[in-house]
């Protein structure tokens, strides 16, 4: 990357893969970290109610059917942007994460933009893993059976998610513990070409 260049890591992966794990590794090295579903969680706030996996995931459908199903990237670009001009001030190897990608649009909306400064990272974990982390998380919109769970990843799935997983420029498993795991995202956050 040269002088002055952004770097941007997105994380993709089914629900509580490890996204947000990953984000906060960014976040405790001082990397700026933009979460899309902040956006959708803004809405709520926004519209007065209450953070629900039903009301985040009615206002998600909501947004992407109204203004495309790209609708939440599109909202985080100017987020992207203002930090990105703030980070090219700062620093040679500047590195910006986004997370939460849920659908192939927003990979391609961001591609577009943003070209190949975008990189797209896959996180990988078991089914049944990863719904035990869900129930140790504490988000209102976690509060889910197995069958909600599955439910859950199926609507993401109906958005792209999985093809947009497919497009991965990195892939991480994150199926050990939690220190390999944040060890294994360092890495990447070090070296993110």
């Amino acid at each position: 990357m040269a002088a002055g260049e952004v770097q941007i890591l997105a994380f993709v992966g089914a629900p509580a893969a490890g996204k947000t794990e990953a984000a906060a590794v960014a976040k405790e090295v001082g990397i700026p970290v933009v979460t899309m579903g902040d956006v959708v969680r803004e809405e709520l706030r926004r519209r007065n109610l209450p953070l629900s996996d039903a009301n985040a995931g009615s206002i998600a459908n909501e947004l992407r059917e109204r203004e495309g199903v790209d609708a939440i990237a599109k909202r985080c670009i100017p987020l992207i942007k203002g930090i990105t001009d703030t980070e090219r001030q700062k620093s040679t190897k500047a590195v910006i994460v986004i997370d939460g990608i849920r659908g192939v649009a927003e990979v391609e909306t961001f591609k577009k933009e943003f070209g190949t400064d975008f990189v797209l990272v896959r996180i990988e974990a078991p089914l049944d893993l990863r719904y035990e982390r869900i129930k140790t998380r504490g988000r209102g919109d976690d509060l889910l059976n197995i069958e909600e769970f599955k439910e859950r990843e199926e609507r993401e799935r109906r958005w792209g998610m999985g093809e947009a997983m497919e497009k991965a420029d990195k892939v991480v498993k994150n199926e050990g513990s939690l220190e390999d795991f944040k060890e294994l995202i360092k890495g990447i956050l070090d070296r993110p070409n």
